[in-house]
C-alpha cells in the first residue's frame, strides 16, 4: 500500500498534552427543514424518467484492473455461505428463495446489499467453489436491483461500497461464461456509478457521504473512459474527508465504529489506486494517517473498541483486519480535542474518556448523552464499560433508546435525567454546550480533570469529574463535584447517581461497611473499589458486545442528594492482587 506509514504521523513531541483547553459545541437542533426536504426531494427525483436518462449508456467490457482486498474475511462466516446460509450479527439467511427486499435489520440489510459478504466468502474457499455461489447471488440482486432504481439498494453509500467489494471480487462474480449474466453485471455497475455521479453530493455527511464519493473515484479508475469522472471524484472526496474526518483523526459522528468503516473505506480505495499503479492524492492518504492513531486511541486491552455513540466493541478479528489493512500503526492518541477523546495509561490498565459534547445531531443517527463517562480495561479484561449501542438495528426501538442515555453510560445523572436531552423523535436537544479540559502527566501519574455544563441551564449545577490513573496502572482515583454555576439555584436538593457499570462477566460483592465492593474479573486480578460521600448499591445492568447480542452485567451505583450549594464524591479502584 501506498500510504506510508501512520507511524511517521506521530510522536510523543507531536503530540502535547494541552491543559486548559475548552470545547464549545455549536448550538444544533438536528437537521434543518432545508437540509430534509433536499435530502426527500433528491431521493424523489431517483424515481423520475429524467433520471433513468441519466443511468442510460455504454457498459464496460471489463474492469481495468482487480484490486486486492486488504481486508481478511471471516472464513467462519464463508463457510456458512458455502454451506447454503448467510450468518450475520447472529441471524440466519437462506440463500435458497432469498429475497433482498424483506425487512431486515440495519446492519444486516447493509452486509447482504454491500455485497460485503464476498470476501468471507473469498476467505473460505479457492474461486473454483466460491464463484458458483457468488454468481447465484449476484443473479438474484441483478434480477431484481439492475435496471431498478430502488431507495434501499440504491443509497449512494451503499453503491460506493459495492462498487469496490464487486471490483476486489470481480472473479467471483464476472468468471461466467455467460454473456448475458455477465453484461447484466457489468452494466449494473455502469449504472451505479452514473447513479453517483449525481448523488455523492446528496449523502450525509461523514461516512456515508465519504463511502459514496470512493465509489465515484473506484469507478472512475476501473471503468474505461473514466478520466473526467476520476478527477470529478477526486476533488469531491477530497471535500467529503475533510467534512468527516477531524484534524485529530477522529470522525464527525464521534462514533468509532465509524471510524473503523471509514480506515476500512481508505484502504480499499487506496488498493484501487495500487491495482492502477497510480498514487492515490494527499487527501485520501493523510486522512488515513491522521485516523489510525485515533482510532488506537480508543482501544481498550483486549484490543477492541470502547463503546461510545451507539456503538460496541465490535469483533477483534474485524478491527485487527482493518488495522493491518491501514498498515503500520504507530502510537495510540492520547489526546484528540476535536473527536473529544481522552486516553489514559499505566502499566496493563486502560481508560478512555468522553470529554466533548455530543455530535451535533446532523452528523450522527444515535448520539449519547454520555460526556464525561469512562470506560476501563485491565489487560485483556474490560472492568468499567458503558452499556453500548445498537448500530446494526438488532434491538427494540426502546432499548436502543435507553442505550442512549447518561444513565446507560459510567458517569453522574443528576435528577434522573440526561446531561444533554433526547427527544422522542430521537434527536439530541439542549445540554452540553461547554467543556473545561485539564490535563497533566506527572511521574506518578495521569491526571484528567473535566466539568460540564449539561445540568446548569434545569439545575444550577456544573458536573466536574478528576481522574488520576497511576503510572503503574494499579489505581485509579475519582472524584465527582456537583458545583453551583449560573443563575439558578434549586430550591430543594436535587438526587444524584453515580454510575460504573462492569464488564461482562465481572462480578462484584459489596462490603460490609457499606461504602466499597470488590470487584471480580472471569480472570486475572480482583480489583476493590471504594467510595466516600454517597452510599453505594450493587444492581443489575446490561451491555452489548461485538456481535450486538444484550448480556447481563451488574453496575456499581452510588446515590445521593446534591444541595443548591453543590456536593462531591470520591472513589478509589486499587488492585488488591
Amino acid at each position: 500500500m501506498n500510504a506510508g506509514s501512520p507511524a511517521e504521523s506521530l510522536s510523543p513531541e507531536q503530540e502535547p498534552i494541552a491543559p486548559g483547553r475548552q470545547l464549545v459545541r455549536v448550538a444544533d437542533a438536528g437537521a434543518s427543514l432545508l437540509d430534509r426536504a433536499v435530502t426527500a426531494f433528491h431521493r424523489l427525483t431517483w424515481r423520475t424518467p429524467l433520471h433513468g436518462l441519466k443511468l442510460r449508456g455504454k457498459h464496460p467490457l471489463k474492469l481495468l484492473a482487480v484490486p486486492d482486498d486488504p481486508i481478511h474475511g471471516d472464513p467462519r462466516a464463508g463457510a456458512a455461505i458455502l454451506g447454503g446460509d448467510f450468518v450475520c450479527l447472529g441471524e440466519t439467511i437462506p440463500i435458497e428463495g432469498l429475497d433482498f427486499a424483506k425487512p431486515r435489520p440495519a446492519g444486516i440489510a447493509d452486509y447482504l446489499q454491500s455485497f460485503a459478504w464476498l470476501r468471507d466468502l473469498a476467505a473460505a474457499a479457492e474461486r473454483v467453489r466460491a464463484a458458483p455461489l457468488a454468481e447465484e447471488v449476484m443473479r438474484i440482486w441483478v434480477r431484481r436491483y439492475g435496471g431498478h432504481v430502488d431507495e434501499a439498494a440504491w443509497r449512494p453509500d451503499l453503491w460506493g461500497r459495492r462498487i469496490l467489494h464487486w471490483a476486489a471480487h470481480a472473479p467471483l462474480i464476472l468468471s461466467s461464461t455467460d454473456l448475458v449474466y455477465r453484461t447484466g453485471v457489468l452494466n449494473a455497475l455502469a449504472r451505479g456509478a452514473r447513479h453517483l455521479d449525481s448523488s455523492a453530493a446528496s449523502a450525509p455527511i461523514g461516512l456515508a457521504r465519504v463511502s459514496a464519493w470512493a465509489g465515484v473515484v473506484a469507478a472512475g479508475l476501473l471503468i474505461p473512459g473514466g478520466e473526467a469522472r476520476l478527477a470529478r471524484g477526486e476533488v469531491g472526496l477530497a471535500r467529503a474527508l475533510d467534512q468527516a474526518i477531524l484534524p485529530d483523526g477522529g470522525i464527525v459522528s464521534r462514533s468509532p465504529v465509524d471510524l473503523v468503516e471509514a480506515i476500512a473505506l481508505l484502504a480499499q480505495l487506496i488498493a484501487v489506486y495500487d491495482a492502477r499503479r497510480q498514487t492515490p492524492p494527499d487527501a485520501i492518504v493523510a486522512a488515513l494517517l491522521r485516523s489510525v492513531p485515533a482510532l488506537l486511541g480508543i482501544l481498550l486491552g483486549d484490543g477492541c473498541l470502547s463503546s461510545w455513540q451507539g456503538g460496541g466493541p465490535l469483533d477483534t478479528r474485524y478491527v485487527e483486519a482493518v488495522l493491518t489493512a491501514a498498515g503500520s500503526r504507530g502510537r495510540p492518541l492520547r489526546q484528540a480535542h476535536e473527536w473529544g477523546f481522552q486516553r489514559l495509561a499505566g502499566g496493563q490498565s486502560v481508560v478512555v474518556a468522553d470529554c466533548a459534547p455530543p455530535p451535533a445531531a446532523r452528523l450522527a443517527r444515535g448520539g449519547c448523552a454520555s460526556t464525561l463517562a469512562f470506560e476501563m480495561s485491565d489487560g485483556p479484561h474490560r472492568l468499567i464499560v458503558n452499556c453500548g449501542g445498537d448500530p446494526a438495528g438488532l434491538l427494540p426501538p426502546q432499548v436502543a433508546a435507553a442505550l442512549r442515555t447518561t444513565a446507560a453510560h459510567s458517569t453522574l445523572t443528576l435528577a434522573d435525567s440526561n446531561s444533554t436531552a433526547i427527544h422522542d423523535d430521537g434527536s439530541l436537544g439542549r445540554g452540553v454546550t461547554e467543556i473545561e479540559l485539564d490535563r497533566q502527566e506527572m511521574e506518578t501519574a495521569s491526571r484528567i480533570e473535566a466539568s460540564h455544563d449539561g445540568y446548569v441551564r434545569r439545575h444550577g449545577l456544573r458536573h466536574k469529574r478528576q481522574l488520576v490513573l497511576s503510572t503503574d496502572g494499579r489505581e485509579l482515583r475519582g472524584e465527582d463535584q456537583l458545583l453551583p454555576a449560573g443563575r439558578l439555584r434549586m430550591p430543594e436538593p436535587a438526587s444524584f447517581a453515580i454510575r460504573f457499570h462492569l464488564g461482562h462477566r465481572v462480578e462484584a460483592t459489596a462490603l460490609v461497611d457499606g461504602q466499597g465492593a470488590l470487584i471480580r474479573p472471569p480472570e486475572g486480578s480482583v480489583w476493590q473499589f471504594r467510595c466516600r460521600g454517597g452510599a453505594l448499591a450493587i444492581e443489575e445492568s446490561v451491555w452489548i458486545d461485538g456481535r450486538g447480542r444484550m448480556l447481563p452485567t451488574q453496575q456499581i451505583v452510588i446515590t445521593g442528594q446534591a444541595p443548591a450549594g453543590g456536593t462531591g464524591v470520591s472513589w478509589t479502584l486499587r488492585r488488591a492482587s
